[in-house]
């Protein structure tokens, strides 16, 4: 698994280390980069946690970070911290999924509090991710047949229009149904209609 951790993009090393000590001091794991460069060069699609970037730094800002990270298919949930905040900039890192946007000197709590927001925010996200994942896979052991019936049971047919639109006999159709059923760990139709809703399926 994964490890979570409260990543921090800032260019001043002081400023990097503070961080790092309040957060860990308070059982976090921290990892600190000096810019928006190495953090992008480094950046991983399976880290888990948040991002603390500071707006304004030499070379790469926040928020081109910001940009240049959910072009990559970051999922991470960041929080700004700057020095120099402006409600355009402010909307602008909302705008584009930011947490929160702290202005410095930040006040402990309020940097702590949106830490949490923003890790508990990835675990939820996490975990719709894995389950759409794990239904997923259990629609790709299907076979085509079985397929073809779960589309049709979750936009509401009958077995006897199944077993007419498909050239097969309603009996037939039970036996596809029961193992497509049993594949997709699901205990009843209501069940298996979420599970195509939760996984975005077409059928659904």
């Amino acid at each position: 698994m994964t490890e979570t951790l409260i990543t921090i993009v800032d260019d001043d090393e002081a400023v990097r280390d503070s961080l790092a000590l309040l957060l860990n001091f308070r059982g976090y794991r921290t990892r600190a980069f000096p810019s928006a460069e190495a953090c992008l060069a480094a950046w991983q699609p399976e880290w888990r946690g948040c991002l603390l970037l500071d707006l304004r730094m030499g070379g790469m800002d926040g928020l081109a970070l910001q940009r240049a990270l959910a072009e990559k298919g970051n999922t991470l949930p960041i929080v700004f911290l700057t020095g120099h905040g402006d409600l355009a900039h402010a909307r602008a890192a909302l705008k584009g999924g930011a947490v929160d946007f702290l202005e410095k000197p930040y006040e402990e709590a309020a940097l702590l509090a949106a830490v949490a927001e923003a890790v508990e925010r990835d675990s939820r996200q996490h975990a719709v991710h894995s389950r759409t994942a794990e239904i997923t896979a259990r629609m790709d052991r299907l076979s085509e047949r079985e397929r073809q019936v779960m589309d049709m049971v979750v936009a509401g047919k009958p077995n006897r229009d199944i077993a007419v639109e498909l050239g097969i006999s309603p009996r037939t159709v039970e036996v596809f149904k029961a193992r497509m059923m049993e594949k997709m760990q699901a205990r009843s139709v209501p069940e298996l209609v979420r599970m195509c809703l939760e996984a975005g399926d077409g059928a659904s």
